[in-house]
């Protein structure tokens, strides 16, 4: 026979409420209601044994009624390119995004866009129909419209990326002008002598910072370098295989690869070893990657980690902040590659 303290059976009609979980935990309503908002004055234990408690009784907050007292949906979206490297980068930002947000009043929602659209589309959209509280972009730009539309329009949104607008926001970045340098000093190191940049397309704004590091350094160190002008990271892998096997069949090859995604890493050294080069004797790649894939492809590549787990984390709570309009000190955040890690 059931109690009084048996949570509801799946198919009853009755739906838990604040009051619900604050009878069953001996808390205020009001106290429900910020642990499960993640107020900061709550302490953790407190969170804990709500949230237990909330998925114990089957709770759900009734979003048009959230939306009715507070003008707030709880929801936040991800708008991301479908032209990112989805294997490797994206899916690892999608996952650290939704892990950040456990527990929170925010779930997240995946707005894209393609390749013939305009990235400005799904940001007017959630704006103009304010289906969001917030939003996370990236594959930033120098000048993004998109950054100068939501600060115009005082939307809360962080971006995984830079601007050079003279906007103030919250970003996490990757250091891509260090990754760059990193990459040509790794080089060198191996006796390599003719430089090969692959780089993200160049409207992106790390694509500039990439660029930077990469000819810069170069230059110092005194060694011939180009930088790839018809394909870029983000071509499709057959097109960067066919252009890279192309180069190697010119004169005068580069011996050294600096890659600027996973895709492109594994597509330019498969173009490479169409000449019958062999990698880590006859030439070397640095590629960086999120989730550890490409000593499964080559063991001889040289890597450099990127934690876009620490990205998504620090972009959902500096977004949350920004919605809840509360005090946030680390709003930006870089994080500066210093290893190149060998195969060998």
């Amino acid at each position: 026979m059931a109690t009084l303290t048996d949570p509801p059976a799946p198919d009853s009609e009755v739906r838990p409420t604040l009051k619900t979980i604050a009878a069953a935990t001996g808390l205020a309503i009001a106290t429900v209601s910020r642990a499960l908002k993640d107020a900061p004055d709550i302490g953790e234990d407190t969170k804990r044994r709500v949230r237990e408690t909330a998925a114990l009784l089957g709770y759900r907050p009734n979003r048009a009624g959230v939306r009715l007292r507070t003008g707030k949906t709880n929801v936040i979206a991800l708008v991301l390119s479908t032209e990112t490297d989805v294997m490797n980068h994206t899916s690892r930002l999608i996952y650290s995004i939704a892990n950040a947000l456990r527990g929170t009043a925010y779930h997240l929602i995946v707005t894209p866009f393609f390749p013939d659209q305009d990235p400005m589309d799904p940001i007017r959209y959630i704006v103009e129909t304010e289906s969001a509280d917030g939003i996370i972009l990236n594959q930033t730009k120098e000048d993004d419209p998109r950054i100068r539309y939501l600060h115009d329009h005082g939307f809360p949104f962080a971006a995984h990326g830079r601007s050079d607008m003279g906007i103030d926001h919250p970003y996490f970045d990757f250091d891509n002008e260090a990754y760059g340098r990193l990459g040509a000093r790794a080089l060198a190191e191996r006796g390599r002598r003719r430089l090969l940049l692959i780089a993200p397309p160049r409207s992106h704004m790390y694509a500039r910072h990439m660029t930077v590091g990469f000819s810069d350094e170069s230059a110092l160190l005194g060694l011939p370098f180009e930088v790839a002008s018809d394909v870029t990271s983000d071509s499709a892998g057959d097109a960067v295989e066919t252009a890279v096997a192309a180069r190697f069949a010119q004169p005068n090859p580069p011996d050294g690869l600096l890659l600027g995604s996973t895709t492109a890493a594994m597509a330019a050294i498969a173009g490479a070893e169409r000449s019958g080069l062999v990698l880590g004797r006859d030439f070397d790649a640095v590629a960086k990657e999120a989730i550890p894939i490409l000593r499964r492809f080559r063991r001889d590549i040289l890597i450099v980690r990127e934690d876009v787990g620490r990205a998504g984390e620090f972009l959902a709570r500096a977004l949350v902040a920004e919605i809840d309009k509360r005090d946030w000190t680390d709003r930006q955040g870089l994080e500066v590659p210093v290893k190149v890690e060998c195969g060998r």
